[in-house]
């Protein structure tokens, strides 16, 4: 129940304009959910929900993007080592990688949080990166040719 409670929660902030915890929690009631304002407050600390400022006055909760620029680096430097080729099979995105670098290069994928991918499952030298839909998978492939740089070989 939580984590559909959580998922809810970001699809309702990502489309209403939320600034209240108590706005929050009737949004989540008239979504099925029975849940109190200490509930809303824990979710809203676990999902490490910010306020940010609307563009006219007033603020909204978002989903606080990492800013964690050091550790963003490293994982694109993993990725860039592993990489050797990717190519995509509808809405799974299918990532080929040095022997031995595909868990690490899944890892950094998985932490990089781009919304495209649902899920990475890696092997050995091989990650499966599942999308939501094909131009999800088209749109990842543009984002990881950005990060592993121009000089390496893609199969698209």
């Amino acid at each position: 129940m939580k984590i559909a409670r959580h998922s809810k929660i970001i699809d309702l902030i990502n489309q209403y304009d939320i600034e209240t915890q108590e706005e929050l929690a009737a949004k989540l009631q008239e979504a099925g959910f029975a849940v109190t304002q200490a509930t809303v407050s824990r979710d809203i600390r676990e999902l490490k929900l910010m306020k940010a400022a609307k563009p006219g006055g007033g603020s909204r909760y978002m989903v606080m993007e990492q800013r964690d620029n050091q550790n963003s680096e490293k994982y694109k430097r993993v990725l860039q080592d592993a990489f050797l080729s990717m190519d995509m099979a509808q809405n799974i995105l299918v990532i080929k990688t040095v022997s031995g670098m595909a868990n690490a290069a899944g890892a950094a994928l998985d932490s990089m949080n781009m919304s495209e991918i649902v899920g990475c499952i890696a092997g050995d030298d091989t990650i499966a990166c599942i999308n939501r839909t094909v131009d999800d998978t088209i749109i990842l492939m543009e984002k990881i040719k950005k990060i592993i740089g121009t000089g390496q070989e893609s199969t698209r």
